[in-house]
Protein backbone atom coordinates (compact mmCIF):
# COMPACT_ATOMS: atom_id res chain seq x y z
CA UNK A 1 0.00 0.00 0.00
CA UNK A 2 1.53 3.52 -0.91
CA UNK A 3 1.25 5.58 2.25
CA UNK A 4 0.63 9.06 -0.21
CA UNK A 5 -1.33 9.21 -3.45
CA UNK A 6 1.43 9.13 -5.80
CA UNK A 7 -0.55 10.31 -9.11
CA UNK A 8 -0.96 14.10 -7.45
CA UNK A 9 0.69 16.43 -9.25
CA UNK A 10 1.72 20.12 -8.09
CA UNK A 11 -1.50 21.68 -10.18
CA UNK A 12 -3.80 18.93 -8.44
CA UNK A 13 -2.71 19.94 -5.08
CA UNK A 14 -2.98 23.89 -5.97
CA UNK A 15 -6.23 23.18 -7.50
CA UNK A 16 -7.65 21.61 -4.09
CA UNK A 17 -5.77 24.21 -1.29
CA UNK A 18 -7.61 26.79 -4.19
CA UNK A 19 -10.74 25.44 -3.79
CA UNK A 20 -10.32 25.16 0.18
CA UNK A 21 -9.76 28.51 0.36
CA UNK A 22 -13.05 29.43 -1.36
CA UNK A 23 -15.01 26.73 0.96
CA UNK A 24 -13.31 28.74 3.78
CA UNK A 25 -14.99 32.15 2.89
CA UNK A 26 -18.56 30.22 1.81
CA UNK A 27 -21.27 30.60 4.16
CA UNK A 28 -21.76 27.40 5.07
CA UNK A 29 -18.11 27.07 6.43
CA UNK A 30 -18.49 30.10 8.94
CA UNK A 31 -21.99 27.96 10.39
CA UNK A 32 -19.83 25.13 11.09
CA UNK A 33 -16.95 27.25 12.97
CA UNK A 34 -19.96 28.67 14.82
CA UNK A 35 -21.00 25.62 16.53
CA UNK A 36 -17.39 26.15 17.93
CA UNK A 37 -16.65 22.29 18.71
CA UNK A 38 -13.72 20.67 17.07
CA UNK A 39 -14.98 17.79 15.10
CA UNK A 40 -12.13 15.23 17.06
CA UNK A 41 -11.93 15.87 20.22
CA UNK A 42 -15.29 17.53 20.97
CA UNK A 43 -14.42 20.11 22.71
CA UNK A 44 -15.41 23.68 22.81
CA UNK A 45 -13.12 25.72 20.70
CA UNK A 46 -12.78 29.49 20.10
CA UNK A 47 -13.62 30.58 17.00
CA UNK A 48 -10.08 31.61 16.26
CA UNK A 49 -8.52 28.53 17.39
CA UNK A 50 -10.69 26.32 14.96
CA UNK A 51 -8.87 25.38 11.62
CA UNK A 52 -10.32 23.21 8.72
CA UNK A 53 -8.89 19.80 8.48
CA UNK A 54 -9.22 17.71 5.16
CA UNK A 55 -10.54 14.31 7.13
CA UNK A 56 -8.84 12.44 4.04
CA UNK A 57 -5.71 15.06 3.27
CA UNK A 58 -4.65 16.21 0.08
CA UNK A 59 -1.78 15.04 0.34
CA UNK A 60 -3.21 11.47 0.47
CA UNK A 61 -5.76 11.81 -2.23
CA UNK A 62 -8.90 13.76 -0.61
CA UNK A 63 -10.56 16.65 -2.00
CA UNK A 64 -11.92 19.94 -0.59
CA UNK A 65 -15.83 19.34 -0.84
CA UNK A 66 -17.87 19.87 2.55
CA UNK A 67 -18.04 15.97 2.76
CA UNK A 68 -14.38 15.74 3.69
CA UNK A 69 -13.51 19.00 5.73
CA UNK A 70 -14.43 19.26 8.91
CA UNK A 71 -13.83 22.07 12.23
CA UNK A 72 -11.07 20.95 14.13
CA UNK A 73 -8.66 22.53 17.15
CA UNK A 74 -5.14 23.97 16.22
CA UNK A 75 -3.91 20.74 19.01
CA UNK A 76 -5.81 17.79 17.13
CA UNK A 77 -5.46 19.23 13.59
CA UNK A 78 -1.27 19.54 14.18
CA UNK A 79 -1.44 15.92 15.80
CA UNK A 80 -3.18 14.32 12.76
CA UNK A 81 -1.10 15.52 10.11
CA UNK A 82 -1.30 13.38 7.14
CA UNK A 83 -3.27 11.16 8.52
CA UNK A 84 -6.15 9.38 7.25
CA UNK A 85 -9.11 8.19 9.89
CA UNK A 86 -8.69 4.89 10.21
CA UNK A 87 -4.86 5.88 11.21
CA UNK A 88 -5.85 8.63 13.68
CA UNK A 89 -8.18 5.91 14.84
CA UNK A 90 -5.78 3.97 15.66
CA UNK A 91 -3.37 6.87 16.72
CA UNK A 92 -6.04 7.95 19.26
CA UNK A 93 -6.48 3.75 20.25
CA UNK A 94 -2.73 3.65 21.39
CA UNK A 95 -2.56 7.17 23.11
CA UNK A 96 -5.49 5.79 25.40
CA UNK A 97 -3.65 2.60 26.13
CA UNK A 98 -0.06 4.56 26.87
CA UNK A 99 -1.90 7.57 29.40
CA UNK A 100 -0.83 6.62 32.96
CA UNK A 101 -3.84 6.06 35.41
CA UNK A 102 -5.28 8.90 36.69
CA UNK A 103 -4.43 9.40 40.72
CA UNK A 104 -6.55 9.84 43.22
Amino acid sequence: MTPFAYDLDEADIKRERRKARDLRASQWWKRRLNKGVCHYCGRATPLKDLTMDHIVPIARGGKSTKGNVAAACKECNNAKKQLLPMEWEQYLARLSHTEPPAEK
